[in-house]
């Protein structure tokens, strides 16, 4: 079984009154994370992307990443996800091929449609376009990485004329495409595409298993080779001292979630799948029941479950905590190092 890291770093803005804070401090963090977790086995880290949080989420995630792999030697480096309607293709895929070609082949190049109202809002990008701007997007991408000699485009949301897109990305044709995915259509869609899939942390058990096991037909059915291994799991993973620290993890958990929520919803109602759940012991169930939370024993035996459905690839959001990555690495995955079905499938 394969472990990453997947989540987000805090920036946070000096406050009016308060002693010099240095708003850095939260990267750099998350930066020696990554180090440290490079060392103790982790295969990857995936960083996302969001915007006008008021709490300083990571909003340059290639910037970001370039300053990780210059720190990192083999640990893989992916976004999860750019949100494409937002970024001009072109400039996203010379950014991309940047890093990628600085960092020796190691960028997972995860790309996602967006859905937090609040970005879309503050982009003025109307979130109806999200889907026809992130195919044009794709497709722009796409030929950005692999054509060699210039090509012009004429789209409905951009243009260009007689260009070759530099530098060329280390790994050939071009980075692997990773690409979100929570539904019957949209899982087809990933595999439909060619690309790998990501599924969400608040995706329920037997829900991530079915979307396995869909994965892996889909991808059969047009004849190409099914690898566990182009499917990540992301998971929030806490290993509490106890009972309190347990269940004051929970509530962060839950809290963090309704946050997002708020940043998310449509202002005048939103009828998505993500705000079905309305009823507060609902959404307290769902984010105690996605959560990895517990002692080594318990966490064990909630990944082992995961890796018994077909998943061998679990990316971690930690919450930043260092003492919890160098924990599971020692207490953890040794358990998970040498599974048959990994073995199979590495051959």
């Amino acid at each position: 079984m394969r472990f990453g890291l997947f989540g987000s770093a805090q920036a946070r803005r000096p406050q009016p009154g308060a002693e010099l804070t240095d708003s850095s401090q939260g990267f750099r963090e998350w930066i020696e994370n990554n180090v440290e977790a490079e060392a103790l086995g982790f295969h990857s880290t995936f960083v996302v992307e969001h915007h006008f949080t008021g709490f300083g989420q990571v909003s340059a995630s290639l910037n970001l990443l370039t300053w990780l792999g210059a720190r990192t030697t083999t640990l893989r480096l992916g976004t999860a996800v750019l949100v494409l309607p937002w970024h001009n293709p072109v400039l996203l895929a010379e950014q991309a091929a940047t890093l990628d070609l600085l960092s020796g082949g190691r960028l997972d190049f995860g790309v996602g449609k967006g859905y937090r109202y609040n970005e879309f809002a503050g982009f003025c990008v109307a979130m109806e376009q999200a889907d026809a701007r992130f195919d044009e997007a794709l497709q722009v991408i796409a030929k950005s990485f692999t054509c060699d000699t210039p090509f012009s485009h004429r789209g409905k949301y951009w243009q260009y004329d007689n260009i070759i897109v530099e530098p060329p990305s280390a790994q050939r044709p071009h980075p692997p495409f990773w690409m979100g995915a929570g539904s019957v259509r949209s899982v087809r869609e990933v595999a439909e595409r060619g690309y790998n899939l990501l599924l969400g942390q608040y995706d329920l058990a037997d829900q991530v298993v079915g979307f396995v096991e869909q994965f892996k037909r889909d991808v059969e059915a047009r004849s190409r080779t099914f690898d566990p291994m182009e499917i990540g799991v992301a998971r929030a993973v806490h290993i509490a001292r106890d009972k309190d620290d347990l269940a004051a993890a929970l509530e962060r958990r839950f809290q963090g979630h309704l946050r997002i929520n708020n940043l998310s919803r449509r202002p005048n109602g939103d009828e998505r799948d993500r705000f079905a759940r309305e009823d507060e012991r609902e959404v307290r169930r769902l984010c105690d029941e996605t959560a990895i939370f517990g002692n080594p024993d318990q966490i064990a035996r909630k990944l082992k479950d995961l890796r018994d459905g077909g998943v061998e690839y679990v990316l971690i959001n930690f919450g930043g905590s260092r003492e919890n990555i160098r924990r599971f690495a020692r207490e953890i995955m040794p358990a998970f190092a040498d599974s048959p079905r990994h073995a199979a499938a590495a051959k």
